[in-house]
């Protein structure tokens, strides 16, 4: 009895506690995205693409770089949208020849300490969004996605935030670079 007891207690604890770790944030696995961990925590959060736009040049393909932070809200609803219509999506990502990158990184991370770096290049975030003609660079938002072709040049501006991407065909929009 008390076996039992402590497994329906504590299954339902564990899975909820499994739901909204850290490990459990960010694209879902059907999308088979490249997780960039930051390098130089606490103090600075660098974000390197350079590996992932090798493989894109190697590839053929471009980037969909996918900003998302392990406590966000509404990073946990685009993810939870993005794994309800996988079936639907992840043929789009791969026809228009996307190659998928998942930055993971916390709300505590301010726009001052997170970098994202191309090749030499290590910018802080606002530098970087004014450096691809990003219209949000005065504030660091969650989440963010940028697509750039393989030599890291934007494709388009992307809208970020809440709201970002609620339905199938605006997701599909975003995919074939329709404004």
């Amino acid at each position: 009895m008390r076996r039992l007891l402590t497994t329906l207690l504590l299954g339902p604890l564990l899975g909820l506690l499994a739901a909204v770790s850290p490990a459990a944030a960010g694209l879902p696995a059907p999308y088979a995205a490249t997780v960039v961990q930051p390098a130089g925590a606490p103090e600075r959060y660098e974000f390197d693409l350079g590996p992932a736009l090798q493989r894109a040049r190697a590839e053929k393909k471009r980037l969909y770089v996918y900003l998302g932070a392990s406590d966000c809200a509404f990073c946990r609803k685009y993810e939870a949208f993005l794994a309800r219509h996988a079936d639907e999506l992840v043929p789009q990502f791969v026809a228009k020849d996307y190659l998928l990158v998942d930055l993971r990184s916390s709300l505590s991370v301010k726009a001052e300490r997170l970098y994202i770096r191309i090749g030499t290049r290590s910018l802080p975030y606002a530098e970087f969004q004014r450096s691809i003609g990003d219209e949000r660079a005065r504030q660091l938002v969650y989440p963010s996605v940028w697509l750039f072709d393989a030599d890291a040049r934007p494709l388009m501006q992307m809208p970020a935030g809440t709201g970002t991407f609620e339905t199938v065909p605006e997701q599909l929009e975003i995919l074939r670079l329709e404004q």
